[in-house]
């Protein structure tokens, strides 16, 4: 991480496209954070939301706690979420083959937004400190 990136080997053509590289690099990094964090938030918003309809007495027993509609016997079976146990819809949910579950769309998104940051944090902890060694 302390190395610094020695550039007097390259030409001015060649040090301005690395200059070029290392610029768009910092871009992208902050747009996927900044994509993460409003992720983040609306997981948080759902998970809200979710805390509030589960406080009125029986609403999940009898309507989705995504999308809020009422569950029926064949055409809108209710289910239960694997990860959070709220009842949920077929349309609010996927068949995880592998867990032999269903997990709700919300759960699901907040399992991957888990696995990004920790890509993301690998990516940072494995990546090269380029404003350490331009500096």
């Amino acid at each position: 991480m302390g190395r610094k990136l020695d550039l007097s080997g390259l030409t001015d053509e060649e040090a301005e496209h690395v200059l070029q590289v290392v610029q768009r690099d910092f871009s992208l990094r902050k747009k996927e954070e900044e994509r993460l964090s409003e992720m983040k938030q609306k997981l948080d918003e759902e998970g809200n939301k979710c805390s509030i309809l589960s406080k009125q007495q029986k609403f999940n027993e009898h309507c989705c706690i995504r999308c809020c509609s009422p569950f029926t016997f064949l055409i809108n079976s209710k289910r239960q979420c694997q990860d959070c146990k709220y009842n949920i819809c077929k349309s609010c949910s996927t068949y995880q083959k592998k867990e032999k579950a269903w997990i709700c769309s919300v759960c699901q998104q907040a399992s991957r937004n888990e696995v990004n940051e920790c890509s993301a944090h690998a990516r940072r902890g494995n990546g090269v400190d380029y404003a350490q060694q331009l500096s």
